[in-house]
């Protein structure tokens, strides 16, 4: 798949993997619509991409927001063709703490409602934005999403019940949904991070941040918002790749801690 002059939406396109694979697409020729909560850091990056990108608020966990955000981005672009969905949000907490307090229902929610529900209202929208277009080649090929996961959707570690749940789930949407949208022509893959250098990880002290880097079996360092880009430009043009969850992490497999 060529993404040459196709209209791309990237979800949490603000900052960290989504801007680092919304340059990559840009790069590449396509036109570029970053969906983000922070709109004012959108417009900025949007303005640094350049190429025409748009910068448009969004909150991925309501129907309402996303599905004007979807429509701002096509007025703009044209009908999507391209959709990597990176927004999402993290938090530790235990399910019974060490004085014996359940964790808040609302935190885990909310942890689903952004990460796991999110996914699916943008990857729905996109869908069908996909599905009533031509196809782009003879295949009968209409498009192509890009989801992000995580390791911990395969290995939560201790206070992650919430985020390992909702990575689980979109690990485990990823091949219903490629057959589900096969019959359009539109493929569906995810991407399982591992622990990348994003802007959460970048305020922690360097020690820390070297602690992490030697649980990697090699390369020994933190993952780069670039190489998760990388992938996902992989996944968008390979035709073959489809229904698959592709772990991006330096072979780690997490312990419980």
């Amino acid at each position: 798949m060529d993404v040459k002059g196709l209209a791309a939406v990237v979800t949490g396109g603000a900052s960290g993997l989504g801007r680092a694979t919304a340059m990559k697409l840009v790069e590449a020729g396509a036109k570029v619509a970053l969906l983000d909560r922070n709109v004012e850091l959108a417009r900025q990056t949007a303005a640094e991409l350049g190429h025409g990108t748009v910068a448009i608020e969004v909150d991925v966990s309501s129907a309402e927001s996303a599905e004007a955000a979807f429509e701002q981005a096509k007025a703009a672009n044209g009908p999507t063709r391209i959709c990597v969905n990176c927004a999402g949000i993290g938090g530790s907490v235990r399910i019974v703490d060490r004085q014996g307090k359940p964790m808040e229902l609302d935190h885990f929610r909310r942890i689903i409602e952004v990460n796991q529900i999110g996914t699916f209202n943008t990857l729905r929208l996109a869908a069908a934005q996909m599905a009533a277009e031509e196809p782009l080649n003879e295949l009968g090929l209409r498009g192509a999403i890009v989801n992000t996961a995580s390791v911990a959707g395969y290995e939560g570690q201790i206070g992650q019940a919430a985020y390992a749940s909702s990575k689980g789930g979109v690990i485990g949407l990823t091949i219903c949904a490629a057959r589900d949208l096969s019959s359009f022509g539109i493929r569906v893959n995810t991407i399982a991070p591992g622990i990348m250098l994003t802007p959460l990880l970048k305020g922690l002290p360097d020690e820390t941040l070297d602690m992490l880097g030697k649980q990697v079996p090699f390369p020994k360092r933190t993952g780069h918002d670039h190489e998760y880009a990388s992938m996902a430009m992989e996944l968008i043009r390979n035709d073959y790749m489809n229904g698959e969850t592709v772990r991006v992490d330096g072979a780690i497999r997490m312990g419980p801690r």
